[in-house]
């Protein structure tokens, strides 16, 4: 199923108050990222690399109008970028692992994928229970697990290295319904985290065997202050050693 429709539900109450979430944790996670390159796939609408430092950024996905591609073929080189953001990709697509396949094939050693999904143990979950919901948006999908996530990731050797839950409020139409339960933010963060209607998921790309080589001008900068420390020395031996013909110092 394309992400069409998903992008005008997000302009609903209900879609703002998840929007707001996604935002405020992929603004505050991709600002600590950095690298090169760093591509956004799906809901290009939104710009969740706003606050991400890395030159060269931009939103894709398989909608005409904007940047457009086939997810399940990326027009990108092997390990050629460092960040990719998956919003709420996986769930709306019939193919999940082959695009995870490719975000790993594009990747650098040690770069970065963030995801979104849908929780189906949270209040959003259990909204896929009633039949009037679940054949809407964003209920008429499968909504894919943490921990399934979690294991797709694992089998393509990439490293959980954070994440969190959001969206605690009731998934209600109306904003003044949605706002008059707000409390449950900060109250289901604290006491019942797995319920949050969304999770994210960062994790990192590793490869078996890599050896880590550190920056050129860190070796530099080491090479230097060896040769400096080593002169000092050579200098006070010297110093040391001068004595007249008396046997003072001169």
């Amino acid at each position: 199923m394309s992400t069409i429709n998903l992008d005008d539900w997000f302009e609903t109450p209900l879609g703002q108050y998840v929007l707001s979430c996604e935002r405020a944790y992929f603004e505050k996670v991709t600002a600590d990222i950095f690298g090169f390159h760093a591509v956004q796939l799906g809901l290009c609408h939104f710009d969740f690399l706003s606050s991400c430092r890395m030159s060269h950024r931009f939103a894709a996905g398989d909608r005409a109008g904007i940047v457009r591609l086939n997810m399940l073929q990326l027009p990108f080189a092997n390990q050629s970028v460092d960040l990719v953001l998956l919003p709420h990709i996986l769930e709306f697509s019939k193919e999940p692992h082959q695009i995870l396949r490719e975000v790993e094939r594009i990747l650098v050693p040690e770069g970065q994928v963030l995801l979104s999904g849908f929780n189906p143990f949270g209040l959003f979950g259990i909204m896929k229970l009633l039949p009037r919901f679940n054949r809407e948006l964003p209920w008429n999908t499968d909504f894919i697990s943490l921990i399934r996530a979690k294991d797709w990731l694992s089998l393509l050797n990439f490293e959980i290295v954070g994440g969190r839950f959001a969206c605690y409020a009731p998934p209600l139409a109306r904003r003044s319904w949605i706002e008059h339960f707000a409390f449950m933010e900060k109250a289901g963060d604290r006491w019942w985290g797995v319920a949050g209607g969304i999770y994210f998921l960062q994790a990192q790309k590793k490869i078996l065997g890599m050896k880590v080589i550190r920056p050129g001008w860190q070796d530099k900068n080491v090479l230097a202050a060896r040769k400096a420390a080593a002169s000092q020395r050579e200098c006070g031996c010297q110093q040391e050693g001068n004595f007249n013909g008396n046997g003072n110092a001169a």
